[in-house]
């Protein structure tokens, strides 16, 4: 099946309320391409510099968003384009983000990445560190970043059971987080795995990248 083919089978498998992030990274700037010339708009990549480049390269209405773990000493290469940035788990990310925006007079789209796996290997901030974040004299200074949501990724395994656990604790926390920032609607959890079962927990946006363009290419 082609790139189109296979963005066309999953855009009919969820609903229209939620976005779909074409997980771009390691892919030539040709299958972007391809994708975009199927509708695709919005592309997720994983490394700055390289999300970069092809931001220089292909259509300037390409919404890219930034979903790998960020070095706060990158940012300035992305804070003239980025449209989100997922994976924002420190205030000290959020406060470069907001030093780097502001030099391009933008204010920036952020999800704070909350830890529910079971696995130590994921980033993210527990329930305690992102009430201190929201709570801080320092965010509440914050004018060229905008808190719009929350991102999480369950532990990789079989387990549909326990994804969905991880997927309906995320869901919980969004839900306190709008009582408090009412204006926030992105509930970013879901990828090739198991983005079915984060839609059925109340996802808004998934990220899907080997089921559109192939499995990934690490050299």
């Amino acid at each position: 099946m082609t790139i189109k083919d296979n963005l066309q089978e999953i855009l009919t498998s969820i609903p229209k309320s939620v976005t779909l992030v074409a997980v771009s990274k390691t892919k030539p700037e040709k299958d972007i391409q391809e994708a975009y010339d199927a509708g695709q708009r919005v592309f997720g990549e994983n490394k700055i510099q390289e999300m970069t480049r092809k931001w220089e390269n292909l259509p300037k209405d390409i919404q890219w968003h930034m979903i790998g773990h960020v070095q706060t000493n990158k940012v300035k290469y992305m804070a003239e384009y980025v449209s989100l940035v997922h994976g924002v788990d420190s205030l000290k990310l959020l406060k470069e983000i907001n030093k780097q925006a502001k030099k391009h007079n933008r204010i920036v789209d952020c999800l704070l990445q909350i830890h529910i796996a079971e696995e130590d290997t994921k980033f993210g901030l527990d329930e305690t560190e992102l009430k201190d974040l929201l709570n801080s004299d320092t965010f509440g200074k914050l004018q060229n970043i905008k808190v719009v949501g929350l991102m999480g990724m369950a532990t990789f395994t079989d387990d549909k059971n326990q994804i969905r656990r991880e997927f309906k604790h995320l869901k919980t926390q969004f839900d306190k987080l709008k009582a408090t920032l009412p204006k926030i609607d992105t509930l970013s959890m879901g990828m090739s795995g198991d983005y079915l079962i984060a839609i059925e927990e109340g996802s808004t946006m998934i990220r899907i990248g080997s089921s559109i363009f192939g499995e990934r290419n690490y050299n």
